[in-house]
């Protein structure tokens, strides 16, 4: 193992200008912990919303590390480790500071890598994927649903769809018109959101939307949602966080007042590595940066409609 470890942390409340890449000393698995020599590190849009200016940032807690899931092998194995040892490759999903060379995880925390899964898609797999799990699990979808998401395009939203039509749902998606080739191919109906979204939704949808599942927290999927859908309970939303409790629809997640869907995440891992090694879930990884870069990684994910995953590879 190396003398030292670059981690990436924010040193300030702002924008990507407050990301460096520091070394730290090297890390020792502590007991019932692993080291992971990091391959690959899905980037997801808590990781730059933790470091955000805003009411009640508490400069305390700074430099923060950033990351939640990871992808690597195991480097060192501390003691009572019951199920890993040297060499075994792994997704760690929820962990702390995934931007680095190397991290100290839970085994816990840990499945499997399937050989049919790179690093960098294996990366990106669980964060979406189990909120895309919750979402279906929390508005009950199942056979005979037609499901309306907004952001269908985005990392959970094309998790969403494709988990929707295995529960034997029809998929109605918003996103821009360039994703919408990719949506078909993943067999859900695109339709373009802006003015006349319901409208449009409405002549694509093969029967009454009864489930609608935002991805992105706007006020046109909000008010489309309820318009829609007459059960409010199977609306749900991981954005909607400011105009949700007055609507009366379900709020996922980390915001206020959300369900963080703990035990149902934890327990999607399993299944979302089986569902990917079997070729049936698709995780697409939209570019790769280099640690050094993870600024620039940012900037773009902040600016929207990446087309996939960002993948951080030390």
């Amino acid at each position: 193992m190396t003398a030292s470890n670059r981690v990436v942390v924010a040193t300030a409340f702002g924008g990507p200008e407050v990301l460096q890449l520091i070394d730290v000393p090297a890390v020792e698995p502590g007991p019932g912990n692993v080291v992971v020599d990091v391959r690959a590190a899905g980037i997801n849009p808590i990781d730059w919303k933790t470091y955000a200016e805003g009411p009640g940032t508490d400069r305390s807690r700074l430099p923060l590390r950033l990351g939640f899931e990871v992808a690597g092998v195991v480097s060192a194995v501390g003691p009572s480790v019951r199920w890993l040892a040297e060499g075994d490759e792994v997704i760690a999903w929820r962990v702390h500071g995934g931007y680095a060379d190397r991290l100290e995880v839970s085994e816990l925390v840990t499945v499997r890598r399937p050989a049919e899964l790179g690093w960098a898609a294996a990366s990106g797999l669980m964060l979406t994927g189990a909120t895309a799990v919750h979402t279906l699990t929390a508005s009950n979808v199942r056979t005979g649903d037609v499901v309306l998401v907004h952001g269908g395009s985005g990392g959970v939203g094309r998790m969403i769809v494709q988990l929707a039509e295995l529960r034997g749902a029809a998929v109605v998606a918003t996103a821009s018109p360039h994703a919408h080739d990719d949506l078909r191919a993943l067999g859900a109906i695109p339709v373009e959101y802006g003015p006349g979204l319901v409208e449009r939704v409405r002549a694509a949808a093969p029967s009454p939307v009864t489930v609608a599942i935002d991805t992105v927290g706007t006020d046109e999927a909000l008010d489309t949602s309820v318009e829609l859908v007459a059960d409010r309970s199977r609306i749900v939303s991981i954005a909607g966080f400011g105009r949700g409790p007055s609507l009366g629809i379900q709020l996922l997640g980390g915001g206020p007042g959300a369900d963080p869907g703990t035990a149902v995440r934890e327990a999607a891992r399993a299944q979302l590595v089986d569902l990917a090694a079997d070729g049936v879930l698709d995780v697409r990884v939209a570019r790769t940066y280099p640690l050094d870069q993870v600024a620039d990684a940012h900037r773009e994910g902040r600016g929207g409609h990446p087309g996939g995953k960002l993948v951080l590879l030390p």
